[in-house]
């Protein structure tokens, strides 16, 4: 996302604006005389997608490297990494749902992006050819891929391939279907059945004669069973709710799933949605209730891509681990399949996040918490049926996540990071963490230019507690200008250290970046980020109901500008997604604090989102609008670099589009970068890469310099730029 110059007056020759844009690569060059460069910030391979096979003690995970992502795996006991796939290029397709069969001979994977709305595969080359999301297996031995067929799933983090238990044959969800295919690829793809609605989330029966599904009937979910040389499909206890996550017990007696009983989107509506575990008898065909949660906010259920997701499985002792936050925090407890009382795992003032890993005999959990250390993850063991105190794995001035055992049962291998070092795969040992494929990261990262952030806890206006990473270069001026990053979700959670998703992971750098060209930079967890639990995720008057997190960011802004070499007058700000709307209201709302800005995908108008939700009252509507960043258009004077790509699937374009007309209205000065058929989140390397070279180049220009036109080649396409009248 990057294309940057000064802010030429409407009428400007094409050359002089072209000679402009190219200044976005003199960051990079900068950057190097100061210690590093750009290039060198984001030149690493980011891992992600790490499994197991089921036998013995092989792991498999992706490494995107510069934009090409490929398979890799290790064996036990050494752990030496190596390469299977071999795609090139910033293609923009990515990998997801890696599986290995049990047996670990075979990868199996799925390669390119989900349907946007209109059906569309992401192309973000703007290739000519139209690209497909399809299904791959690749052999470990010799790397020899082959193609199963095509997936063209919806909607974002659709991909779920499941390998049959005998290893022969795979399943996915795509184009509203359940496809079957054989790994050895000897037959094509075919539908496994003719059934109403949009069915995936498939399961293997225990036995591979039956696959569990769920088919969304829009007003309604339903899970079924299909059974090989059936000709009909057994519906589960159907009803008016959502229905989901169907999950098989070890010996395929019992299925368990959960039933959401709320209706409509509680981000908008704001009402819990209660839900059920409910386990189905194979034998008598009857479907119990074994728990429920409560009617209050903490009983709501999360949707399908949260933590509940990640966690709800069979464990050992036919118990089911599950993830509620009754007790206001992301909490384990697990519950006999018969029903009974359920017992909190983890108990305390934190929460787990993301990936959970079952031990071979199903009778403890690995997991990934912030217990003890707020804003770092690390990885912990508790027993499941008779839990105790859990066990630190790991601890430290490091971060933990996406535990993995292996299937021999002998090895715990997760990904890491600390504030200085990428995300790599790691194993535990005796001693620690020990690092896989060390040789994959370059060996002249500048690791050891990186500052280290220090954690810091202020007061916001209303005296809640916020918490924050402040970026202080090593070298700054007594009056050196400060930047306010917020991240986007809003449910997200920034570290100390390279985060755990590929998108914060690049901010980090980014950050980092930042830092090193003399910019103190404070990452601010505003109200509703994750991990300090659900009254901070979810506190009264946010977003479109009155905007209550941009207090956080105002006194993030008061917090920097009381620094002693902080240039209280130098401040500016930048975030993506929920994080660009935070910047568009702090640039609408207070030009007089905020000097300049960068919104990559900012909400600027919440009522264009809730016009097609049902329900919305003229009130909120009203609400809304007075949360959003135009209804402050005539006080924004500071200038804003706009960036967004137009196949995003998470914030309407048009958002970015109805902006524009009411800057130049209102003679604010911006400077728009489109990035044509790209998603919200960028999926080629090249992108985050002029992205982050624009944002740094454009502060540099508004906070440091202040320059309107540098004499530059004329390489990079013209972008929309606009001047204030004042500055004609």
């Amino acid at each position: 996302m990057h294309k940057s110059g000064g802010f030429p007056a409407r009428g400007r020759t094409p050359g002089l604006i072209a000679a402009l844009l190219f200044a976005l690569l003199l960051p990079v060059h900068r950057g190097h005389a100061k210690g590093f460069s750009l290039e060198q910030a984001l030149d690493y391979p980011f891992p992600y997608g790490l499994v197991a096979a089921k036998h013995g003690g092989r792991i498999a995970w992706v490494f995107d490297r510069r934009g090409a992502r490929n398979v890799w795996v290790a064996d036990a006991p050494d752990f030496a990494g190596r390469q299977v796939t071999h795609y090139t290029g910033d293609d923009g397709m990515p990998i997801a749902s890696l599986r290995l069969t049990p047996d670990g001979h075979t990868v199996v994977y799925a390669r390119g992006s989900e349907t946007n709305a209109q059906g569309e595969v992401a192309d973000p080359t703007s290739n000519v050819h139209r690209p497909e999301q399809q299904v791959w297996a690749a052999d470990v031995a010799n790397g020899k891929s082959r193609l199963l067929g095509t997936m063209d799933c919806a909607p974002e983090g659709c991909e779920d391939i499941r390998i049959s238990p005998d290893g022969r044959y795979a399943v996915w969800s795509g184009r509203h279907e359940v496809w079957l295919a054989p790994v050895s690829a000897v037959t094509p793809a075919r539908a496994l059945a003719y059934i109403r609605g949009n069915n995936a989330q498939p399961r293997w029966s225990p036995d591979g004669k039956q696959i569990a599904f769920v088919s969304d009937r829009g007003t309604h979910a339903l899970v079924g069973i299909y059974r090989f040389g059936s000709d009909t499909i057994r519906w589960i206890d159907p009803g008016v709710f959502r229905d989901t996550l169907p999950r098989w017990s070890p010996d395929g007696s019992k299925l368990a799933f959960i039933r959401v009983m709320g209706d409509g989107d509680p981000f908008l509506s704001g009402k819990p949605q209660p839900w059920t575990i409910n386990v189905w008898d194979a034998a008598s065909g009857r479907t119990q209730v074994i728990w429920q949660s409560t009617d209050d906010a903490n009983g709501s259920y999360l949707d399908e891509g949260s933590w509940e997701n990640r966690a709800f499985r069979f464990s050992g002792n036919d118990r089911i681990l599950f993830a509620s936050q009754e007790d206001g925090w992301a909490h384990l407890y697990s519950i006999a399949a018969d029903g009974g009382a359920a017992v909190l795992l983890t108990p305390g003032n934190y929460s787990f996040n993301g990936k959970v890993s079952l031990t071979a005999d199903g009778k403890a959990v690995l997991y990934s918490s912030n217990e003890n250390d707020v804003d770092r993850r690390h990885l912990w063991r508790v027993s499941i049926d008779h839990p105790g105190k859990p066990v630190a794995l790991t601890h430290g001035a490091s971060i933990e996540w996406s535990p993995v055992v292996t299937g021999d049962g002998r090895a715990v291998v997760f990904f890491g990071s600390t504030a200085t070092q990428p995300a790599m795969p790691y194993r535990l040992t005796a001693h620690g963490r020990e690092m896989i494929a060390a040789a994959a990261l370059p060996a002249d990262y500048p690791s050891a230019r990186f500052v280290t952030p220090r954690d810091v806890v202020f007061k916001s206006l209303d005296g809640l507690e916020i918490h924050g990473q402040l970026f202080v270069p090593r070298r700054h001026t007594k009056s050196a200008p400060g930047l306010i990053f917020t991240h986007g979700g809003p449910f997200r959670q920034m570290v100390l250290g390279f985060h755990p998703m590929d998108a914060y992971n690049y901010m980090y750098a980014a950050n980092e970046y930042l830092a090193s060209q003399g910019f103190v930079v404070l990452s601010v967890n505003y109200r509703l980020s994750t991990m300090y639990g659900r009254a901070f995720r979810e506190p009264a008057h946010w977003g479109p109901w009155g905007a209550s997190e941009y207090q956080d960011v105002v006194a993030g802004a008061r917090y920097l500008q009381a620094l002693p070499y902080v240039d209280p007058h130098r401040i500016g700000l930048w975030g993506g997604s929920y994080g660009g709307y935070l910047t568009a209201l702090g640039l609408a709302r207070n030009s007089d604090i905020f000097k300049a800005g960068v919104d990559y995908a900012g909400v600027h108008d919440w009522t264009t989102s809730l016009e097609s939700a049902p329900g919305v009252s003229a009130r909120l509507k009203k609400t809304a609008y007075q949360a959003s960043p135009v209804a402050s258009i005539a006080k924004w004077k500071s200038p804003v670099l706009l960036m967004q790509a137009d196949d995003d699937r998470n914030v309407r374009f048009a958002q970015t589009v109805d902006l524009v007309p009411l800057l130049r209205e209102h003679d604010v000065p911006y400077e728009l970068i489109v990035f044509p058929d790209e998603t919200h989140d960028s999926l080629r390397w090249r992108t985050w890469m002029r992205n982050f070279a624009a944002t740094a180049d454009f502060f540099e220009r508004t906070l440091v310099k202040d320059e309107a036109v540098r004499t530059i080649p004329p390489e990079y396409p013209p972008h929309d730029s606009h001047a204030a009248k004042s500055q004609r």
